[in-house]
């Protein structure tokens, strides 16, 4: 005797599976990632991340004017400056690279969001993310430069602050010198949940921050911990974060749930760029469909919980969503 329930009977065809559709992605839940150097008319490809670039701000503003039209409602960005030092001093550079481009941006757009990340790795002469003492990033005199980056990047126009350092009290450090310095609107994203993963390896190319010594266990978290992940995010929402993010995204989506159980802020998922590679690597091969793998791969992320995902697939997707 067949079944009384059929549950093919709700996948019979296409429009009858989009009606029962539990879990749907939308081009506002991007936020496109982008690369920004100094010099003018360069777009550098990265050689580990097909279709990915490094871009001059002339460029990138082009770029952003058509990530506008596409409806990508955010960008973030990532700074390559030509002065390295050990205190990472182009970061808080009120004319530093990044700044220059939130203010080109600005200007050329009309409703895009320019989020920025606050670190230091892309700027220190050492690849670190804060001030070095004794072999090891000094936590709480890092705050101070983190804070100084982030003033500046909001005095430059910047719609939204990240901060990906993983220091201890970071943001509560940043909402008290934004709030002090009259941008007590601006949010922060935090880069609550931060693994020291292997799944970085090709964004190190793109932001030249491999460090020169060391690796980042000291400040990232362990990949085998999963509860640590729900005392760092309810530490950042005590501090005052707006949004928590977790980083990376595929290897981490049980701590993606487990956030979104614990919390409602909006949960962010970085969909890393050495995710992003292997798919595009095998897309590049023929070994999978790009068109179906990459949407199957950000509803993974939204199934898990995220509200919004950060991810280097941003522009393809919107081109057809």
């Amino acid at each position: 005797m067949f079944p009384i329930v059929r549950p093919r009977r709700l996948r019979a065809n296409d429009t009858i599976r989009r009606m029962v559709r539990e879990t749907n992605l939308s081009v506002n839940d991007l936020i496109y990632p982008l690369f920004v150097c100094e010099g003018e008319n360069i777009k550098k490809q990265i050689g580990s991340m097909p279709g990915v670039y490094q871009m001059s701000v002339d460029v990138i503003v082009k770029e952003c004017i058509e990530l506008e039209k596409l409806g990508i409602p955010s960008i973030i960005l990532f700074g390559i400056p030509k002065h390295k030092d050990e205190i990472g001093s182009e970061a808080y550079n009120d004319n530093g690279i990044v700044q220059q481009a939130i203010r080109a941006i600005k200007q050329n757009t009309k409703k895009l969001m320019v989020m920025t990340d606050v670190c230091m790795c892309e700027y220190t002469s050492h690849g670190h993310c804060g001030l070095i003492v004794n072999n090891d990033v000094d936590n709480d005199e890092t705050l101070k430069l983190l804070s100084k980056e982030a003033l500046s990047h909001a005095k430059a126009g910047a719609d939204i602050v990240a901060p990906s350092d993983m220091m201890d009290g970071r943001i509560a450090a940043l909402r008290s010198t934004l709030d002090t310095n009259g941008f007590s609107n601006i949010p922060i994203i935090s880069y609550a949940v931060k693994y020291a993963s292997s799944y970085y390896g090709p964004f190190r190319e793109a932001a030249e921050s491999t460090p020169t010594f060391g690796d980042r266990r000291t400040y990232q978290m362990d990949p085998a911990n999963r509860l640590e992940a729900l005392k760092e995010a309810a530490l950042d929402i005590e501090e005052g974060a707006d949004m928590i993010m977790v980083k990376p995204a595929l290897a981490y989506l049980d701590i993606i749930r487990d956030v979104r159980e614990r919390t409602n802020l909006p949960v962010v998922a970085y969909n890393v760029s050495g995710e992003y590679s292997m798919i595009m690597g095998a897309i590049e091969r023929g070994w999978v469909d790009g068109d179906r793998i990459i949407p199957e791969t950000l509803l993974s992320m939204k199934r898990a919980g995220s509200d919004l995902i950060i991810t280097y697939f941003a522009k393809a997707v919107a081109e057809v969503l």
